[in-house]
Parts: structure tokens; sequence; C-alpha cells
């Protein structure tokens, strides 16, 4: 029987996602988490503070001191929503949007990288296994909540 959890570590290690920064682009060290917002940000198209901590599974208190130090680093700007001035938008800097496409492009290319190993039946039986992957966890409750109390 293979040991599935070894190899989502073994994965989760050679895709780097131990480290403590992922990326390095425009002069900026970006963490993994910060990776992400910017790339949700960047999808979302001007969302509010609550759809992108939600999108990436993180409470708003975390969330919230991500975006202050992507706002210090001038990647992100924070501004009250025009049709309901409690509300805060989220969108990328020019700064914000360079760094955004960069990542965008060193993963691409990694992913190229990766593919190129593979022959096309193999790459789209990785894809579409991803994809059944990711519906299925979904459908599940998340791993490893801390026990309340």
């Amino acid at each position: 029987m293979e040991n599935v959890r070894e190899l989502f570590q073994i994965m989760t290690r050679r895709f780097g996602f131990l480290n403590k920064n992922c990326c390095s682009a425009g002069g900026y060290e970006i963490s993994l988490v910060q990776s992400h917002i910017l790339y949700e940000i960047d999808r979302q198209h001007k969302p509010s503070m609550q759809p992108v901590a939600e999108a990436l599974g993180t409470d708003i208190t975390t969330f919230s001191r991500q975006i202050q130090s992507l706002i210090k680093m001038n990647l992100v700007k924070k501004a009250p929503d025009p049709d309901d001035r409690r509300v805060y938008v989220l969108s990328l800097t020019t700064e914000g949007m360079y760094v955004a496409t960069t990542i965008d492009q060193q993963m691409n290319a990694y992913l190229d990288e990766i593919f190129s190993h593979m022959n096309d039946f193999e790459k789209e039986t990785v894809i579409r296994s991803i994809k059944l992957l990711n519906e299925a966890m979904a459908n599940s409750s998340p791993c490893c909540s801390t026990p309340a109390g």
C-alpha cells in the first residue's frame, strides 16, 4: 500500500511550499501566502477583503496583517467601496501587478519544465487527477483544524 501522505509531503517540499519565501520578483521577497493573496486580488478584480480571505481559507485577522504588509510594500491598495463606505476593496498597484505577473510567469515556466518530462497523455492524466482531487477536497471538511477548547 502506497503511503499517500508521504507522496503529498514530498510534493509539498519539491514545490517549495515550505520555503519562507516562495518567490523573488521586482526586488521583493514574497511569501507563499502573499503570492496567493496577489493572485486572488488580481483574479477577483477589486474584491473586498472578505472574499479573498475566504478563497484562501484564512481568518480575517491573519489576512488583515498580510494585507497591511503588502500595502507597506506598495503592492496592494485598499480603498473604501464607492457603493458602501464600510467595505474596503483591494487592488494591485502597478508594482503589485508587475510582481503578480512575474510570479505567474515563474510558476508557468516551472510547471512547463515539470511537464516537459511527461508525454501528452501523462500530462493530461495528472491535470485531470488534480482537478478530481480539488473537487473532492472542496467537498470534504478541512484538515487538521485546531480542537475547540
